[in-house]
């Protein structure tokens, strides 16, 4: 109270004791009161308390229940008097009414009213089942079978409008009171749900509601991204998202997801590291600055052996890790390395794909409702393809085609397209030098590729080492140097 401004009447003021409080001691009429009651109690002591006990300062427990008690026959009779809700009227108006008959002629209507009983009670039944034969089926089309929200045909009662946010279309959007509270219960749906404000510039109107994202991906989704609400009257609102409930969209997005989490950390931690060591070198840069003045002083420095010993560590950690993932390379054909690789991508993002596929199975309506006060006992399930209806991805319309030329485009070098083409050229003949079948070499009419392995006799095995000791034999003459008047071979070199 001490840190308002307020004036002798101030309300905070009137609602504080009359005055000082301490046991057994008088109220007093004059002095050390609340200011607020100052006139108030003057009154009292000018016209009821000296007509009564003559001039006092002060009024003790006894003397103010001696007070009351003269009272109590004025009470008495205030209690008892007649017609105390008609006398704000005044005495001449209530003999007029009196005197006319205006009683005798709302006696009669009520009488009439009385006789037609029957008929209004039949009126009103008649409404309650014109209102049953417009709105039950409709009703119940929205909160037994959901056919208004299966059928896609008509908005179901719940839907508030669409969403239009990050190239998507959402048509399941509810109004909520509390986000908060709304999204403990509907986590339990799972279904990936942002719950965004809605504001008209025009009005100022602002409603809170949620929207499903059924369909595309969750990579540009995030709290403070804006879009634009349509509501069932075609208005528009603008929406900002507040709050995001994390599930998975489709099988595709869980299958890249740990690679994102993976990719999103590393970015993170170089960011981290990026400002400290910003951080850090501003602060050298201060020291330095600093130290300018007495730099003949310093002293040169040591090389931290803690330092040396951890990076000794790490990097002997790391030389293990790669070792041992090499060793388990070992004695696998090369040409199966990518199929290797396509392994170990599947073992990672299998778990995700199982864990979406569980959740996407048992997508459910119900915990969404029942988080905005609807009572849904049954399943309202949401498969994948009835999830794709829900939300629509951007797309060209038909007959649309994409320019692609692009007169800003960055120049794109050969050396990607040179690496693709080797890799593919290697690993074709990595397996064509690892097969046993003898596909390739049949293939290729001997030119590439072994024979089968039930081809390879013993004399195909000889006349195999016959011409390696010939093209050893040849290489070797090639290779010594020739006596310089004897006539030159072409043919052997």
């Amino acid at each position: 109270m001490a840190a308002k401004d307020f004036s002798i009447t101030a309300a905070e003021v009137a609602g504080f004791p009359l005055a000082r409080i301490e046991a057994g001691k008088p109220l007093p009429l004059v002095n050390e009161l609340n200011p607020a009651w100052a006139n108030a109690l003057a009154a009292l002591a000018a016209n009821v308390v000296q007509p009564l006990l003559g001039a006092k300062t002060s009024l003790t427990e006894a003397e103010w229940t001696a007070i009351s008690a003269k009272f109590a026959a004025h009470e008495g009779w205030l209690a008892a008097k007649a017609g105390t809700l008609v006398e704000k009227l005044g005495l001449p108006r209530v003999r007029e009414i009196l005197a006319g008959k205006s009683k005798d002629a709302i006696t009669a209507l009520l009488a009439k009213d009385k006789a037609l009983e029957a008929e209004a009670n039949a009126i009103v039944a008649v409404d309650k089942l014109v209102r049953f034969n417009r709105d039950l089926v409709k009703l119940v089309n929205n909160f037994v079978s959901f056919r208004d929200f299966y059928s896609r045909q008509d908005w179901a009662i719940f839907q508030a409008g669409t969403l239009y946010l990050d190239q998507r279309s959402c048509d399941l959007c509810l109004t909520v009171e509390d986000a908060g509270r709304h999204a403990t219960m509907a986590g339990l749906a799972g279904t990936y749900l942002a719950y965004f404000d809605a504001v008209r510039k025009g009005t100022g109107e602002k409603m809170s509601l949620v929207a499903a994202f059924t369909g595309g991906d969750s990579d540009n989704l995030m709290v403070g991204r804006n879009g634009i609400f349509y509501d069932r009257k075609g208005r528009d609102w603008d929406a900002t998202i507040t709050k995001i409930l994390d599930n998975p969209i489709s099988i595709r997005q869980a299958f890249w997801s740990p690679y994102k989490k993976v990719v999103r950390m590393i970015e993170e931690q170089i960011a981290r590291r990026a400002a400290a060591a910003d951080t850090q070198a501003n602060d050298r840069l201060t020291a330095v600055s600093q130290l300018a003045a007495t730099a003949d002083k310093a002293k040169p420095g040591k090389v931290d052996i803690g330092t040396v010993a951890a990076l000794g560590v790490a990097f002997g950690s790391i030389g293990a890790a790669i070792g041992y993932f090499l060793g388990l390379l070992k004695g696998i054909p090369a040409w199966q390395f990518p199929l290797v690789l396509a392994a170990l991508v599947l073992m990672v993002s299998c778990p995700a794909m199982l864990i979406a596929w569980l959740k996407l199975r048992k997508r459910n309506l119900g915990p969404i409702l029942d988080a905005n006060g609807w009572a849904v006992n049954a399943k309202a399930r949401m498969n994948v393809p009835f999830g794709g209806s829900l939300t629509k991805v951007a797309a060209l319309p038909p007959g649309a085609q994409i320019d692609l030329t692009d007169k800003y485009a960055e120049k794109t070098g050969a050396l990607p397209k040179v690496i693709v083409v080797l890799f593919f050229v290697w690993w074709i003949y990595a397996f064509a030098k690892e097969d046993t079948t003898g596909f390739v070499h049949g293939v290729t009419n001997g030119f590439l590729g072994n024979p089968p392995k039930v081809e390879r006799t013993e004399e195909w095995k000889k006349e195999r080492e016959r011409k390696l000791a010939a093209l050893t034999n040849a290489t070797a003459k090639a290779a010594s140097p020739a006596p310089t008047n004897a006539p030159v071979d072409a043919t052997k070199k």
